[in-house]
């Protein structure tokens, strides 16, 4: 007797679209305040599925910063990723990746026949501050890629500026309400230059002015935009009611401007990043500041960042 049960068919296998993606990838809250970590997710079929980065763009304006662990990608598919969220930007200071023209290259203690202090000298990233905020368009976000770091030390900090201001005083608030300020480049990245040098970067990069409460573009939250790095002073600044002589004025409005740019450092408004190969951080540089902890010594580091084109403040 013959078997009567048919034979199955060949089948090709089924092509998984990266739709599928955006309803299987996971998210998991960091702290309360700021960051998610999104897993089962892969960066360069992302890029190719329009409506997985508009999901993906939710929720960074939401959370601030997204972390994304095991991305094995190319430096091209980093930055066609950063790409779908914004036009991209190179540094205007720094070289970019000879294989993708808009990668800023974060490479540190590669050559062991360096000084051992010649990092520390060129680097000024230990200090809270959003990027590039003396351009009258600062970025509007970033996407950092780790592709060697150190076995321990070289975190990353962020703050969220959205809450730093939320929860200031109400007089404080009043106080800077309608405050601009100047924001520079010279006094950091050129203080170590010659003079002729450092006269030419600050004529090529001058200083702009920003509101120190800054409507967020996208989200309409209020953000406190000052920080250590590159603001210097306010433009508008003024208390004639309580000065008795010139004297009086400067050490209010530094006070201030100390105060200020301290909130970034209050704990309860940040989340840490450990570094690990393959990992990527996404932020939105507008509603936050960050801080690169430099306590890794000698050791190698790789890192590569795209930039994304921001638009004028004023």
């Amino acid at each position: 007797m013959q078997n009567t049960i048919p034979q199955s068919k060949s089948v090709a296998p089924a092509i998984i679209r990266p739709s599928v993606l955006q309803h299987s990838f996971k998210v998991e809250i960091c702290t309360p305040t700021i960051g998610a970590e999104l897993s089962n997710i892969s960066l360069a079929d992302a890029a190719q599925d329009p409506a997985l980065i508009a999901e993906i763009r939710a929720l960074w304006l939401k959370h601030k910063v997204l972390f994304f662990r095991d991305q094995d990608i190319t430096p091209m598919e980093q930055q066609h990723f950063a790409a779908q969220f914004a036009e991209l930007e190179a540094h205007p200071l720094a070289p970019s990746h000879p294989e993708a023209d808009k990668l800023l290259m974060l490479y540190r203690n590669l050559d062991p026949s360096k000084p051992k202090n010649y990092v520390e000298k060129a680097s000024r990233e230990n200090i809270w501050h959003a990027d590039v905020t003396y351009k009258k368009a600062p970025p509007r976000g970033a996407v950092l890629r780790c592709e060697m770091g150190p076995e321990s030390g070289g975190d990353t900090i962020w703050s969220n500026m959205v809450m730093a201001y939320e929860n200031l005083p109400q007089a404080i608030k009043q106080r800077i309400d309608g405050l601009y300020a100047k924001h520079g480049a010279e006094q950091t990245f050129g203080a170590q230059l010659p003079r002729e040098e450092r006269l030419a970067m600050a004529e090529k990069s001058p200083a702009s002015e920003h509101p120190v409460v800054l409507t967020h573009p996208e989200t309409g939250e209020k953000v406190l935009f000052v920080n250590s790095a590159f603001t210097t002073h306010f433009s508008n600044f003024f208390n004639f009611e309580d000065i008795r002589y010139g004297q009086d004025f400067m050490p209010e409005a530094q006070r201030l401007m100390n105060y200020l740019t301290s909130q970034a450092m209050i704990p309860e408004y940040q989340v840490r990043l450990k570094w690990r190969p393959n990992t990527v951080a996404m932020w939105d540089n507008l509603q936050v500041q960050h801080y690169a902890v430099a306590d890794y010594g000698n050791a190698p580091r790789k890192m590569l960042r795209a930039t994304l084109v921001g638009k004028p403040l004023v």
